[in-house]
């Protein structure tokens, strides 16, 4: 990975939603779509990415088009009212070409600080999981806020962090559905998205 310090993200897949536009920003407009990433498992992980119209053009954005790139896991607030109230998607820097050395097809690092105290509990599968909410500082004063999830030991170590621990992070993005319930008897479909650590390490700050 080229270094973009403190925020890195590759991701190869397929193509699994028509791309429509997100925002515009001083005449540039940015597109977004679902990406396939296949895990290990067989399973797969649909992923938001956001694209310039600038990285676009002579790209075969249809459905099925296998894509591999390299970026940055964002986060901005929804105030459409639709939704989840923070979106996260992978905001595209560039294409990563074929003959460029191999790599996973989901895999991202991420450096900055607790901002939530973490929650620890058990599934009811027996398997310690740490919730975990990391602020990533970007340019310009902004910060991206990263739900993370820590496994097993790095779950019983997360949960006596404080907040404002500067840590390190190596993992995946994943995709999770679950049911909200909005009546009695009515509930819908939701996908949360976070970071499924697989190593971690915390930076000693002078």
């Amino acid at each position: 990975m080229e270094n973009l310090l403190n925020n890195e993200v590759v991701l190869e897949g397929y193509v699994n939603s028509e791309a429509e536009l997100s925002h515009e920003i001083y005449g540039e407009k940015f597109y977004k779509f679902e990406l396939e990433v296949l895990r290990l498992s067989e399973n797969a992980d649909n992923i938001i990415v956001t694209m310039s119209e600038r990285l676009m053009e002579g790209c075969d954005l249809s459905i099925g088009a296998k894509l591999k790139i390299y970026g940055q896991f964002r986060s901005y607030n929804n105030y459409s009212g639709e939704g989840n109230k923070l979106v996260l998607t992978v905001f595209v820097k560039r294409f990563i070409e074929e003959d460029e050395e191999e790599f996973l097809p989901n895999t991202v690092y991420l450096n900055g600080y607790i901002c939530k105290e973490p929650v620890y509990r058990v599934t009811p599968f027996g398997r310690e999981i740490c919730d975990v909410l990391l602020a990533v500082n970007r340019r310009y004063g902004k910060s991206d806020y990263i739900p993370c999830i820590t496994w097993g030991r790095n779950a019983k170590y997360t949960e006596n962090l404080p907040v404002g621990t500067n840590v390190k992070i190596w993992g995946r993005i994943q995709s999770r559905e679950y049911k909200k319930k909005i009546s009695e008897e009515e509930f819908i479909t939701k996908t949360a998205y976070e970071v499924s650590v697989t190593k971690m390490e915390t930076v000693d700050e002078e």
